[in-house]
């Protein structure tokens, strides 16, 4: 695939109208509005409405600046009792469990990305870092200016509150395992 030529995709199958009602509840929580959310997570304010009316649904890409802007997980807007199936550009997620203690949010996802793609993904808020373990293929993931290469059997981690990316290197697909580690602030 030709990361040139990839678009995003929907992140969800199902459950928009829930998400955009989450997205409505957590930003009348942090006093902001509409237009202000929009502006800070660099999203159009119609496309901002239309996900909190559930009329659109959006790409990860755009959940991921949304809650980076609220400072919360990304799991704060799926709903607890399913398992979610979450889509980029090129990575394909599932949301296996959500741990929580007094300080931090943890989310750990199993993510397939298919051989020859790529995903940029917008910086999550400040302290967020990923914790990536490869089991099948070949991976370059971290930030953008400076990512890092690892295979199967490798770890990888990085500091994920700047703009990173994903990207497979070679002819197989990558199986990994992603811990999302969320400071509360």
């Amino acid at each position: 695939m030709d990361s040139g030529r990839q678009t995003p995709r929907p992140a969800l199958e199902t459950g928009t109208h829930d998400v955009g009602r989450r997205i409505r509840l957590l930003r009348e929580e942090h006093g902001i509005s509409l237009s202000e959310l929009a502006r800070r997570a660099g999203i159009g304010k119609a496309t901002l409405s239309g996900l909190e009316n559930g009329f659109r649904n959006p790409t990860l890409e755009t959940l991921w600046a949304i809650t980076a802007e609220l400072g919360v997980p990304l799991a704060s807007l799926l709903a607890a009792d399913t398992t979610s199936v979450i889509r980029g550009t090129a990575v394909e997620g599932v949301l296996l469990q959500v741990f929580e203690d007094e300080s931090v949010t943890y989310e750990l996802y199993r993510l397939v990305i298919p051989a020859g793609s790529t995903q940029v993904s917008p910086a999550h808020h400040e302290g967020v870092t990923e914790h990536m373990t490869i089991f099948a293929g070949v991976l370059n993931a971290g930030p953008v200016n400076a990512p890092l290469l690892a295979g199967a059997g490798e770890h990888i981690t990085w500091r994920s509150d700047v703009p990173h990316i994903y990207a497979t290197v070679g002819d197989e697909d990558v199986q990994a395992s992603l811990l999302i580690r969320y400071p509360r602030p």
